[in-house]
């Protein structure tokens, strides 16, 4: 693992702000140039001119990274950023704690992003990862905050400046009902940021908030499809520490049906209780609208509604109900699922609660993974291809404790992300499929593909992720994600929430014409390649004045070398980009150039792998083919991942999918050196590493 801390230029330097998911360097760049003028229009222009520069003449932060948009660029709109100092005298980042009720909506329609928000705010634990709290306007104070969001299974830290886009002397989008608190004002402007802008946030999807801001799994329910017993089931979810969102669709954005709720908008559902009235036990929701206000005034509304009056004040004041327009209300279950018909939860995962909670959370396996044409880019089961795409592992071994349930079975979650997708413009059809396992293999072949039926699937969508949940019974099972069309290029995600004791793994193919690393080779290299009495004298030939062979030295010796043997026409693919990483990844001392004590150590390698490339060269083409290359790596004592052989189908291939002989020398002395410069680093085995930013750039540029 690679410290992000310690990837951070000094303070001489500065990078730009980590991709933004919505938009590409140049709309970062573009916004730049675009934030000079905001500057100009607020006032606030940096202390030198000439470069870009982060400080404004007030020694305060200025973000010239921030995509500003057209509404607060425009001098005719009356908007000014203003920092939080210049809208009121003692700014706070939090008043009293921070509460779901510090959220007003302003000129955007982003309540799926408030009602995350809200959610959030229930949740202490969830709420610091997100949001710093120990930030103020007093100590320490610079014009900027950070936040911290979820992005394809790690935590990204998001910088920005505390300028606000301001009208009347009032903010223009999200604020607090407590004029001097601004920490919901400044995490909007951090997730706009991290979207691409303001307007990148105009509508969306709650639970793609929620997981950004969470980390958890989202899913979508039809709530008139909820057959169960709908406050058990709320309960089971709020127990597990999921985030609860809700909408009704069934009419035009934003507008009110007869009882107050909006039609398009986001809701946050915080609690279900069972609330002891003079008649009996009703069940309850409490429902926050993320605006701060517009309420329900039906049933159990706080506009004087009589259910209230049967309910006791200790009874009331245990559920901590608020009489005011606050946005907040409860309502019945009943409806609930009258005036609402959609609801998005997310299921959080171990590690995400407070210390001593007790709540059951997920156990989280994650993969990634990668989509590559012609290599593990099948395409769905009617494609023909299908047996290329990824496989996993699940093994359910752990049963639900359940004892309402007679049989057996175990629930598991899977949620399929595809990567980057906002950002690449490319939104792919994904998939997800269960079959059952092979009795003895733990990958299925297109023979039992063809045969098998799945168990499960989850139908294509082009949502940046597709949720499938489930319980099976105990047993083996093969999960398959994949796109519709094959042979689409992407990046992937695959989540697997289960109870603990169950697991998810790879599920590796087999390696065809399997041969053990510890099988004896013979010598075949004795047919390719010149004696080492030959090779001392080509070495003699074509190093420099000083004996020292170069890469272009290389080039030319291992050309003529090529020629003498079997393996004559392989040096057609030998090239000068391969001999520059041959000499450096063997050079100790960092000057580009192999004595004869290193060439000789490069040369018994080369025959080494010469030995292993004729071998597992089945049909004797001179070029291994893509499944030959895996076993092919294992006899040379690398063991690689199905990601890595992605990467390898990618990266080192030939146009028809093969790697040439040269190609195949260029490949083992990569992984093979990389492979060793992580364990040096790896001094105490822990399986990670933290390098400085200069470090970093020295092993990836130099290597």
């Amino acid at each position: 693992m690679i410290n992000s801390r310690s990837l951070s230029l000094s303070s001489e330097g500065s990078l730009p702000p980590p991709d933004a998911d919505d938009a590409d360097s140049d709309e970062l760049m573009g916004s730049q140039s675009r934030r000079w003028l905001a500057d100009l229009l607020a006032g606030d222009m940096p202390s030198h001119s000439g470069d870009v520069g982060e400080v404004g003449r007030d020694g305060l932060f200025v973000d010239y990274h921030f995509p500003v948009g057209d509404l607060e660029l425009d001098i005719r709109s009356g908007v000014k950023w203003k920092r939080p100092k210049e809208l009121c005298s003692s700014p706070q980042f939090i008043v009293n704690g921070a509460s779901r009720l510090d959220i007003c909506q302003g000129q955007l329609s982003d309540c799926w992003v408030l009602s995350a928000i809200a959610s959030l705010a229930v949740h202490p634990s969830l709420l610091k990862k997100v949001v710093p709290l120990n930030q103020s306007f007093q100590d320490g104070y610079n014009g900027s905050f950070t936040f911290s969001f979820w992005q394809y299974g790690q935590w990204e830290e998001v910088r920005i400046d505390d300028l606000l886009p301001t009208k009347g002397n009032k903010l223009v989008y999200l604020s607090s009902p407590e004029r001097q608190e601004f920490w919901s004002s400044l995490l909007e402007k951090a997730y706009a940021k991290l979207k691409g802008g303001y307007r990148a946030l105009d509508m969306g999807f709650p639970h793609e908030a929620m997981v950004d801001m969470t980390g958890g799994v989202a899913e979508v329910f039809n709530i008139t499809l909820l057959t169960s017993n709908l406050p058990d089931l709320l309960r089971h979810f709020l127990a597990k520490g999921a985030l609860i969102n809700c909408a009704n669709n069934k009419g035009p954005l934003e507008q009110m049906n007869e009882l107050g709720i909006m039609f398009r908008h986001a809701y946050s559902l915080t609690a279900v209780e069972k609330v002891k009235t003079a008649y009996g036990v009703v069940d309850l929701v409490r429902i926050l609208n993320p605006w701060g206000n517009r309420e329900w005034f039906g049933p159990w509304s706080d506009s004087g509604s009589p259910e209230w009056k049967t309910v006791s004040d200790e009874e009331q004041r245990r559920l901590g109900r608020v009489r005011r327009e606050d946005g907040e209300f409860w309502m019945s279950v009943s409806d609930f699922q009258l005036h609402f018909d959609v609801m998005e939860v997310c299921h959080m995962t171990d590690g995400m609660s407070e210390p001593g909670a007790g709540e059951q959370l997920w156990s989280c396996v994650m993969h990634h993974g990668t989509w590559v044409p012609s290599i593990t880019a099948g395409g769905s089961p009617v494609s023909g291809w299908f047996w290329q795409n990824p496989q996993f592992l699940l093994v359910l071994s752990e049963a639900d404790h359940d004892p309402t349930n007679s049989q057996k079975t175990c629930t598991f979650v899977l949620a399929l992300m595809q990567k980057y997708q906002r950002r690449k413009g490319v939104h792919l059809n994904i998939g997800l499929h269960i079959y059952p396992a092979h009795p003895q293999n733990t990958h299925l072949s297109p023979d039992d593909l063809q045969r098998l039926h799945p168990l499960l699937h989850q139908q294509y969508s082009s949502r940046r992720e597709v949720v499938l949940r489930r319980s099976l019974p105990p047993g083996r099972y093969i999960i398959i994600p994949s796109t519709q069309e094959p042979n689409q290029q992407g990046e992937f995600l695959l989540r697997v929430l289960m109870e603990r004791g169950n697991k998810a793994t790879p599920a590796d193919r087999p390696a065809p014409h399997d041969v053990s690393s510890e099988t004896e080779l013979s010598f075949p290299h004795q047919a390719a390649l010149p004696s080492l009495k030959s090779i001392r004298n080509l070495y003699k030939k074509h190093c420099n004045k000083k004996g020292l062979c170069k890469p272009l030295h290389l080039h030319r010796l291992l050309t003529e070398a090529i020629q003498q043997g079997v393996l004559a026409g392989s040096e057609k693919f030998l090239a000068l980009e391969h001999c520059k990483s041959l000499v450096v990844l063997m050079d100790s001392q960092g000057i580009a150039q192999l004595n004869w004590p290193e060439f000789q150590t490069l040369w018994d390698k080369i025959r080494r792998w010469t030995d292993i490339f004729l071998v597992f060269d089945k049909n004797k083409t001179y070029s291994l083919e893509y499944q030959e290359v895996l076993p092919a790596l294992k006899a040379a004592g690398i063991t690689v991942d199905s990601l890595v052989m992605q990467l390898v189908g990618l990266r080192y291939t030939e146009p028809d999918m093969t790697i040439s002989y040269p190609g195949f020398l260029y490949l083992v002395m990569k992984l093979e050196s990389m492979i060793h410069k992580f364990q040096a680093y790896d001094m105490v085995g822990l399986g990670m590493v933290t390098v400085s930013y200069r470090q970093w750039l020295h092993m990836t540029m130099y290597n």
